[in-house]
């Protein structure tokens, strides 16, 4: 199917068999990549950053993160996507489908990552390095980085993870680099996910909100995603 288009953002209807074919061909031809995971949050962010919307604009792949953005696509493109493919099911899926990938780990509090790399290495990946994401200096982590040469980088940096992909995509020598939020957190052990019925239903982000107060302040852009939708709509 063709890249659709979301309150002005790109959206690549795939499935998560899909986005690991095309992942699997970035691989395969070199060179440098984006993937983003695009959730409602990103999308209301990109309305007003607009290094961020430049950033999903060129990204070589845009997949859908989010049950609302399931909804959205259905409701302002009339395309029903068979499913979520998120950063952590993503990430998992990649483990699993390429035995001996090269990854390196960027992002968290000191000690995530590299208690990320262990369970990296025990799913089947080459961990090839790591670093916390709380650096001053942008470079010596990028040229440890492009020294490395990992074939997927993994960027659990928050907010700023698509910018700092999108900035330096062609000098950090990644064939592949996806933002993936908590996902370190959890490979880490730090956090755990949602329960099962919970991430089939597509509710994570609600039950996250709900128990976590810091996550609080981010519930209004969901709400603003709905409506926005909404508005286009008429």
């Amino acid at each position: 199917m063709e890249r659709l288009t979301l309150l002005g953002l790109p959206l690549d209807p795939v499935d998560m068999e899909g986005a690991l074919e095309r992942i699997g061909r970035f691989l395969e031809e070199g060179g440098a990549h984006q993937v983003v995971t695009l959730n409602p949050e990103i999308a209301v962010r990109a309305q007003e950053d607009e290094a961020l919307r430049r950033a999903v604009l060129e990204a070589e792949l845009v997949t859908p993160d989010g049950v609302g953005i399931l909804w959205a696509a259905q409701r302002l493109c009339g395309a029903k996507l068979k499913e979520r493919v998120t950063g952590i099911d993503l990430t998992l899926a990649l483990l699993g489908r390429f035995p001996g990938l090269r990854v390196y780990l960027l992002g968290g509090r000191p000690g995530v990552a590299e208690k990320a790399a262990k369970e990296v290495a025990r799913l089947g990946g080459e961990v090839v390095g790591f670093h916390h994401g709380y650096f001053r200096e942008e470079g010596p982590v990028l040229e440890d980085i492009q020294k490395k040469s990992p074939d997927l980088l993994l960027v659990g940096m928050g907010e700023r993870q698509e910018v700092f992909i999108h900035r330096n995509k062609a000098h950090l020598g990644a064939q592949v680099a996806m933002g993936v939020g908590g996902t370190l957190d959890v490979l880490a052990g730090e956090a755990k996910r949602p329960p099962l019925w919970a991430q089939r239903l597509g509710l994570e982000w609600l039950l996250r909100v709900g128990l976590d107060p810091k996550r609080w302040r981010r519930a209004p852009r969901l709400f603003r995603f709905a409506y926005m939708v909404l508005r286009e709509k008429g």
